[in-house]
């Protein structure tokens, strides 16, 4: 029996190319591959925000990214995120690039909207107001858990948003949580004191509920970065860039879930 040749679909090395340029001959796996390569890894609600489609369509590309052996995942809870499953496929999108005659389209980060987890504020302004109560020691840290304390200067600090501190921490509820942002890949403020602050925002004709009672408008946005600074300097899911960031704590998990 003869060995297999090169004009065989057959022959492993002619197999690995002709496999590897049938997923590139996309330009959505193109795409998600170009930013997994140049921009790390990625959530799936993340990568169709950048590039404009349903989780549901990409999520047959990236089935098939991984089924060509192109795309590995991770989990953290319920938080799932793709990245290459060889740094190795990076110089052959650079070739590419360098034979087209110029870098392949790479998308910007698209600006996700003001929108809700369960019964909190997520998006940026959620990560605006944990990061904001965090840096004026208004809740802090446990260490190995997403749950979050009242700070030292709790009652001062959550007074300007016109909370009663001992209302929030006399429920059954967790008083906070450190909820793993979707989209940012950052966390944002949950449980009750979460909650307490969205209805604030609310009642004060800061943001209002869209009519899908899933996304938050913005209707004064000059008081809203008044009240939460850090709301202007989060956009789109970069990492603020003046100030301290707050990532999630090592070993901890999404205590509300990632929304």
């Amino acid at each position: 029996m003869s060995s297999l040749g090169w004009t065989s679909a057959e022959q492993p090395v002619v197999a690995t190319v002709t496999g590897l340029a049938r997923e590139l001959a996309d330009p959505i796996r193109l795409t998600v591959l170009q930013l997994l390569a140049h921009e790390g890894p990625h959530g799936m609600t993340q990568l169709a925000d950048i590039l404009g489609v349903t989780p549901a369509r990409l999520g047959n590309h990236l089935a098939k990214l991984r089924q060509a052996g192109l795309v590995a995942t991770e989990q953290s809870g319920r938080h799932v995120t793709y990245r290459l499953a060889d740094p190795a496929i990076t110089a052959v999108l650079d070739a590419l690039a360098d034979y087209a005659g110029g870098a392949l389209p790479l998308p910007g980060p698209a600006t996700p909207p003001e929108r809700l987890c369960y019964d909190h504020a997520a998006g940026r302004l959620g990560v605006a107001v944990l990061d904001h109560l965090l840096d004026e020691d208004a809740v802090r840290r446990r260490s190995d858990t997403d749950e979050l304390e009242l700070g030292p200067r709790a009652e001062e600090v959550l007074g300007r948003f016109g909370i009663d501190v001992s209302e929030v921490a006399g429920g059954r509820r967790k008083i906070a949580t450190s909820c793993l942002d979707r989209t940012l890949r950052r966390p944002h403020l949950g449980g009750a004191l979460g909650n307490a602050v969205l209805n604030r925002l609310r009642a004060e004709e800061l943001v209002e509920l869209d009519a899908d009672g899933r996304t938050l408008t913005v209707r004064a946005a000059r008081r809203l970065r008044s009240l939460v600074p850090g709301f202007a300097e989060v956009p789109g899911g970069l990492a603020r860039n003046t100030g301290t960031t707050h990532p999630v704590a090592p070993g901890a998990t999404s205590g509300l879930g990632v929304r």
